[in-house]
This record gives structure tokens, C-alpha cells and sequence, in this order.
């Protein structure tokens, strides 16, 4: 039976107060779920007559009374529970607090924070605190790299919906920043930007031999998505092996698993840095790596627990409506469903996910032992991968091997020298300023552009 806590609200039936319960979870750090129809004082089930009419009508009020728009961040289903049919309303953590209903402004009768199972006000000096960290670089604000965009594939998209686009679809979808210009949503959205998604495939177990690098891209971020969806579906590769009772069957990485990643990577990816996410196999793994760590005040667990902080709104409410996401906060659980946690990799800058390859049936099933081994090496040899990026950021300048070394805050000088100098040097990615007297006390290195 449920009860009410600090991520769960329950309401008989749909009150005035919906709106403030909807505040006071954007505003809480986890978010949370509001549940129609069960009675919060004995938890009994007791159902919501015409349910499609008040999902409209709760989203409709969620649109319309609640700003910063909360468009992408939430989520209304129907659920059944005691068989009897009950709403539930997903609310993710908003990234532009302090919310507050529009008709009272951001004060204190406006604003609402969740406190154990209650809805309190905030005082003056939280909102004033939330409003200064508020994140005013996102992709909803930034403007458009062009302004006579198209957006006739995203037409086809939702044609092949119940939802059709009207001539106010940039609005409806918040494709505008406030002075009604495009923003960069709609650019990424739009039939021709800048965007490339790159899946590239290496013969080696580093970044070396280079075999394959397809571009996919410059066009709507939905097609793009779809078009890297379809590729890594044909590299998944499926082993099979017939026995005397049934034909057994498996993948080299498990297909539910690959597409929520592949689906995170690119809805949460940091594009105000123009950076996109990218795709790359290896013979033993893939990797998968989105721009941007973990939201500001945001922890691992918190992240593996399924909480959602959509950092994309703008385009998670696209990815919703075209049902390429099923609902808010169920990609990693699903991921963690089939993989363990160390198959996550953070930085403050990146998000890593490094899918290891399942063996063929003939080669047995992979063993735990096998798993973490694999983790070690990769997880090691990204450490090494991301240090040299430092190396070669540093080394615009000439730096002495000392120097360097301090620059990453290694002790060890043969580990620096095997793994991190010598690498780079044989690469051809940094040259000695005095390659005919190695030891010179007055040698330096230099990123090679």
C-alpha cells in the first residue's frame, strides 16, 4: 500500500492544489509522484471516473500555471491499482529553480519546496539563493545559429502520430526564446544544422586503428537518432547456437540496455558547447560518451536510483511525444537491469558508458570475474585516454617534463614516462622542442596541431 512521503503525494481525487504539490517537487531535489486517486489519510484505492479527461486536464494545468514552463519534466499516466484505473503524475527535478505558480510570481506565496510529506513555502532567502544558480545557458535560451530554418522531417515524424503540428508548433514545442526568435532546440531539430552524431570503430583496443568513422548528422537530432539506432542495431551482432531442445540466441550487448543509452546520451548531451555525443567500438566493448556530467547538486547514487534532472526539456518533450522515451527517470534502471554500476563512468565535463561484449555461446557464458577484469582495464585506459587530452591542452605552449607531470599531479615518473609521455610522442601528438638530445636539461614538449 502506498503512503505518503517525501517523493510520494497522494490525492482522492484532483484538487486546487495540484499545482502547488507540482512546484514543491520541481523546487525538491529528487522530485517525486503524485497519485490520483488514492486516499492520502488510509491509502484505500479508490479509482478516477473519466481518466482521460482529467489527464488532459492536469496537463493542461501544469502547462498553463506553472513557470519557468515544466514542459518535458513530467509526465501523466494511468495506472492500475486494486483494479481500479489511478493517475500518476512523474515529476522530475527542475534544472531552472525556483518554480512557482504564475499567478502569485516567484515569492514566497508562489514558491514550494517539498519537506517530508508536505508542500511548504520557501522563504525569500531560498528563492533569491535558487534564482541565483539558475542555469540561463541552456538550449531553450541560447538563440538559433540560423534563423530561416525547416523543419519538414519533424512534420513527418509527428505525422506518423496522433499528435499533427499546427502552425503554432514552435511555440507549442518551445522552440523560441523570449524575444520569439529560434532557439538552439530548434536548431537541433530543424531539417539542416551543424550537428554530426559520429559512430566510429577502432581494429585496436585504444584509439589508434581507426577503421571506420561514419558521420550521421546535419540534419533533424530525431533522424540523426534514428539513423544511429539502425547502425549500432546492424554492429550488435547476434550469436547463435542450436541445441537438440531450442535454438539459443544472444548479443553482443543487450538491445534494451544499448538503445536507452544511446537514447540518454543524446537527450541529456551538453550541446551549448556545441559538443556531440559519440559512439565507439572497440573488439572487446563499446563506448558511449554524452558532453556534460551530473547535474549541479546531483550524485551518483541519486543518478542510479532513477531521479531525473532532464538537462534537454525542450527536446525530452519532443523525444516523448514521438515515443523514442517512455517515461521520465527509466533509462538508467534499465540499463542497471542487465549491467552493473561500474559500466558508468563520470567526469566532471563527460558521462561514459562502456558496454563490454558478451562472448559467443560457444565460448561460455562471461563470468563476473571476467566483467570486473574488463572494467579495470577500461576504466584504467580512459583514466590514461583523459589525462593525455590535459597533456595536449597544456602543451600549447612548450612545458618541460616536470612541469607536465606536476600539471596532472603524477609522482611516479616512469608510470608518466610509459604511459602518458612516450604514447603521446610515438603518436605523433607532442614532439620534444629538441628531438636530437632527448635528456637535454633544457628539452620541452609541444602539442603538435
Amino acid at each position: 500500500m502506498l503512503t505518503e512521503s517525501n517523493r510520494i503525494e497522494l490525492k482522492r481525487e484532483l484538487t486546487d492544489s495540484l499545482e502547488k504539490e507540482v512546484v514543491a517537487f520541481l523546487n525538491y531535489r529528487e522530485g517525486g509522484h503524485i497519485y490520483i486517486g488514492i486516499d492520502d489519510a488510509t491509502g484505500a484505492v479508490v479509482g478516477v471516473p473519466d481518466c482521460d479527461a482529467v489527464q488532459l486536464k492536469i496537463k493542461d494545468r501544469i502547462k498553463n500555471n506553472i513557470r519557468p514552463s515544466a514542459l518535458g519534466i513530467f509526465d501523466v499516466i494511468a495506472e492500475q491499482h486494486d483494479d481500479r484505473t489511478v493517475i500518476k503524475i512523474t515529476v522530475a527535478s527542475g534544472s531552472e529553480k525556483p518554480y512557482y505558480l504564475k499567478k502569485q510570481g516567484m515569492s514566497e506565496r508562489g514558491c514550494f519546496i517539498r519537506i517530508g510529506s508536505a508542500s511548504e513555502p520557501m522563504s525569500l532567502r531560498m528563492i533569491e539563493d535558487l534564482f541565483s544558480r539558475r542555469i540561463r545557458n541552456s538550449i531553450g535560451s541560447i538563440k538559433s545559429r540560423k534563423k530561416d530554418l525547416t523543419f519538414e522531417q519533424l512534420k513527418i515524424y509527428y505525422g506518423e502520430t496522433p499528435l499533427k503540428l499546427n502552425d503554432k508548433f514552435a511555440y507549442n514545442l518551445e522552440l523560441l526564446t523570449e524575444e520569439g526568435e529560434f532557439n538552439y532546440a530548434a536548431y537541433l531539430l530543424s531539417d539542416s544544422n551543424g550537428l554530426s552524431v559520429k559512430v566510429a570503430k577502432y581494429a585496436s583496443l585504444d584509439r589508434v586503428d581507426l577503421i571506420e568513422n561514419e558521420e550521421y548528422g546535419y540534419c533533424s537530432l530525431i533522424k540523426a537518432t534514428k539513423q544511429v539506432l539502425a547502425k549500432l542495431a546492424i554492429e550488435n551482432k547476434t550469436f547463435a547456437k542450436i541445441t537438440p531442445r531450442k535454438r539459443q540466441e544472444r548479443k553482443l550487448i543487450d538491445p534494451v540496455a544499448l538503445r536507452e543509452a544511446v537514447i540518454n546520451a543524446i537527450i541529456h548531451n551538453n550541446y551549448t558547447n556545441e559538443i556531440p555525443p559519440k559512439f565507439e567500438f572497440f573488439p572487446n566493448r563499446l563506448e558511449i560518451t554524452s558532453a556534460g556530467g551530473l547535474p549541479q547538486e546531483f550524485d551518483e547514487n541519486e543518478f542510479f536510483m532513477g531521479y531525473s534532472v532532464p538537462r534537454n526539456k525542450e527536446l525530452m518533450r519532443v523525444f516523448k511525444d514521438l515515443e523514442m522515451v517512455e517515461y521520465l527517470g527509466s533509462g538508467v534502471p534499465r540499463i542497471l537491469r542487465k549491467y552493473p554500476r561500474s559500466v558508468f563512468i563520470f567526469t566532471p565535463n563527460f558521462i561514459r558508458i562502456i558496454f563490454p561484449f558478451e562472448k559467443s555461446l560457444d565460448d561460455g557464458q562471461t563470468t563476473l570475474t571476467d566483467q570486473a577484469t574488463m572494467q579495470a582495464t577500461m576504466q584504467a585506459t580512459m583514466q590514461a585516454t583523459m589525462q593525455a587530452d590535459k597533456v595536449l591542452q597544456f602543451c600549447l605552449e612548450p612545458r618541460s617534463r616536470d612541469e607536465i607531470q606536476s600539471f596532472l599531479g603524477i609522482k611516479n615518473r616512469d608510470y608518466f614516462r610509459k604511459e602518458i609521455l612516450n604514447p603521446l610522442i610515438k603518436e605523433g601528438k607532442i614532439a620534444p622542442t629538441i628531438p636530437n638530445k632527448p635528456s637535454s636539461p633544457k628539452q620541452r614538449y609541444i602539442a603538435i596541431s
